[in-house]
């Protein structure tokens, strides 16, 4: 099994090497499917639970309700993540796990998109083991992924952004634990 969990380390490593340079060389122009920004997140539990997480974004380019400057938009966010669990199943035991997810976004920003902004977000995520870390477990390999972030986006597009995150899995398994982080986002968009 730990072969196994090697073996996923490096593929989650190689398709994250991927997606940032895919996202950084912008590959394909084809189909508007060329990513609009890239980002990279870190964070932490309070459980001994540690993340690292690539994403890209394709922005919806809209603006509702636009006044006095502002407007709310969105982007689409897909993301693939590594986690860091120090005691899975029992204390002193563990083990890494992939998470990949899709979650639409919805910020409210400026018309320029620099400056600050607050958005929030709920997606779906799939996990490369059923989490059980510290006691608390998920009871799928299936959970919802919400959020709410504030951030600021400075003159040369980057954009650096705090986030409350929650994954559960919405009672559709008897264990529904859950995990609450607070992730850095660092992000640029082109």
């Amino acid at each position: 099994m730990e072969k196994i969990m090697d073996s996923l380390k490096r593929v989650l490593g190689a398709a994250a090497v991927g997606l940032a340079l895919f996202a950084v060389q912008g590959v394909s122009h084809a189909g508007g499917w060329t990513p609009d920004g890239a980002s990279f997140e870190v964070g932490m539990a309070k459980d001994d639970l540690y993340i690292g997480r690539v994403a890209l974004q394709w922005d919806w380019d809209k603006k509702w309700f636009q006044s006095n400057g502002t407007h709310l938009n969105g982007y689409w966010d897909l993301n693939l993540g590594w986690w860091h669990l120090q005691d899975y199943e029992r204390k002193g035991d563990s083990k890494e796990v992939g998470v990949i997810g899709l979650t639409p976004v919805f910020r409210f920003e400026k018309d320029n998109k620099k400056g600050p902004y607050i958005e929030a977000g709920i997606g779906i995520s799939f996990f490369s083991k059923v989490y059980n870390n510290s006691g608390e477990r998920m009871g799928t390999s299936f959970e919802f992924a919400d959020h709410i972030g504030v951030g600021y986006v400075f003159d040369n597009k980057f954009d650096l952004g705090l986030r409350i995150q929650h994954y559960s899995n919405a009672g559709i398994s008897d264990h529904n634990g859950g995990e609450n982080l607070i992730l850095i986002r660092g992000a640029y968009r082109w």
